[in-house]
């Protein structure tokens, strides 16, 4: 791939992993129980989801291209079905979590997350799943969970009184795109020859906070 290449974006995939432990090591033991954007998570929740999907993301890979995200997104389901769908899934994973504190899931997670940049580099270039007619590969699917670290560390650090900003959030949307075709930017992110980005249409953070259901960051902190 062209937009979305194995140095920048593991570099960027691992920034996100180190941003969350960051945060997380910002919490102290009565902050865990703060509520976040999204709305149905305390803080502790948040952590507990990111350990979730982390391992889920190694059993789609285990499974690729037939794991049951494959017959999910094969079907082509709208953003909103999708949506329902994945609450309904993350709502049982975290229920079926064993008890842990807000650090022992991030360290969960990142050991997982962490091994699957290994696991994806791999087979990069390989395909993980279809959504509708369009092939998602393996690296796809990384800069999908690229983008979903960084937002999340986004709410972690909301949910502490701060805001974050990634470092590259034109690659982080060119790693979205790749991996997302059924939530599309609304900011388009061309990448030049060799896999560099260059001027996007619009500020590409915000478009990713809009894109995956996030308020922008100033409306968020000023309520």
């Amino acid at each position: 791939m062209t937009d979305w290449v194995p140095g920048p974006a593991l570099a960027a995939y691992h920034a996100g992993v180190t941003v969350v432990c960051q945060l997380a090591a910002q919490f102290t033991g009565e902050a865990w129980a703060a509520p976040t954007p999204c709305p149905e998570w305390r803080a502790v929740d948040l952590a507990g989801h990111l350990r979730c999907v982390a391992d889920d993301y190694h059993e789609y890979l285990d499974d690729a291209p037939l794991s049951r995200l494959a017959r999910l997104m094969a079907r082509r389901p709208s953003p909103e079905s999708l949506a329902r769908k994945l609450a309904r899934q993350n709502a049982a994973e975290l229920a079926a979590l064993p008890d842990a504190t807000g650090p022992e899931h991030i360290a969960a997670f990142a050991a997982s997350a962490r091994a699957y940049a290994a696991r994806a580099l791999a087979v990069w270039d390989l395909p993980h799943h279809r959504y509708g007619d369009t092939v998602v590969t393996v690296a796809g699917m990384a800069g999908a969970a690229c983008a979903e670290w960084h937002l999340h560390a986004w709410d972690l650090a909301a949910s502490l009184g701060k805001d974050y900003r990634p470092a590259s959030p034109e690659l982080l949307a060119a790693g979205w795109q790749a991996g997302m075709p059924h939530l599309p930017l609304d900011a388009v992110v061309p990448v030049g020859p060799g896999g560099a980005a260059v001027a996007v249409v619009g500020d590409a953070w915000e478009a990713l906070l809009s894109a995956s259901g996030r308020v922008p960051r100033y409306a968020y902190h000023r309520r």
